[in-house]
């Protein structure tokens, strides 16, 4: 398989047909190679429009969706990134030609070393990966310009939104009580956090953002 031209339609097929235009971003997704954060087995679906399985109930979010976040993250090159749930490590790398600067949270002990082993192989070296609990985010680096979660969650913590720099911004999938998953864009102005709804995206449950359920006769 031919992953360059694979990356460079999914580029121009899934990204630009789709309402991403920011140049940076489209430029570090055609340059990063998406198939080297997939599992051996899976590297021919690297480039599909779809989310991939990782491991452990985890996914990789697709290039579509992951795009329109950055994008509407609007991130800058002298920014502190967070991005919760890393995984493999590919949002963080497509975060560190953006930003000056990436922590990448995950609390999967294998998609720790994979992402450090990937990263340090392609000698990004911008992106510190961290360990801990994904909803608590990473207090001893806070506040972030941009806080990313790389996955869907039905009730986004009061921890993450805390972390936000006076002008930063999250951007998470929320999904509701209908279970639609809806693009969902935090920022925080005077001390005062503010959200509007972006597009609908049906993306997987990130583990350890779930509802807690109520007790029901």
């Amino acid at each position: 398989m031919d992953f360059a031209i694979a990356r460079r339609n999914m580029v121009e097929s899934q990204l630009r047909t789709n309402k991403v235009t920011d140049e940076d971003l489209l430029s570090a997704m055609r340059e990063l190679p998406r198939e080297l954060f997939v599992p051996a087995q899976n590297r021919s679906l690297a480039y599909i429009d779809e989310d991939i399985p990782v491991i452990n109930s985890r996914f990789m979010m697709e290039p579509m969706v992951l795009a329109r976040l950055f994008q509407t993250l609007q991130v800058q090159q002298q920014d502190s990134v967070l991005v919760v749930g890393s995984g493999s490590g590919y949002s963080a790398a497509v975060a560190s030609k953006l930003a000056a600067s990436v922590f990448a949270l995950e609390n999967d002990a294998t998609l720790l070393s994979q992402a450090n082993q990937i990263l340090t192989d392609m000698a990004i070296d911008n992106v510190v990966v961290v360990e801990g609990a994904l909803s608590e985010g990473y207090a001893s680096q806070a506040p972030y310009n941009v806080i990313l979660v790389d996955g869907a969650v039905e009730t986004l913590p009061q921890t993450l939104l805390d972390q936000l720099a006076e002008g930063g911004r999250l951007a998470a999938v929320v999904i509701d009580e209908e279970g639609i998953g809806r693009a969902m864009l935090y920022w925080k102005q005077r001390g005062i956090i503010s959200h509007r709804p972006l597009f609908d995206a049906n993306v997987k449950l990130l583990p350890g953002f779930e509802k807690k359920k109520g007790f029901v006769f």
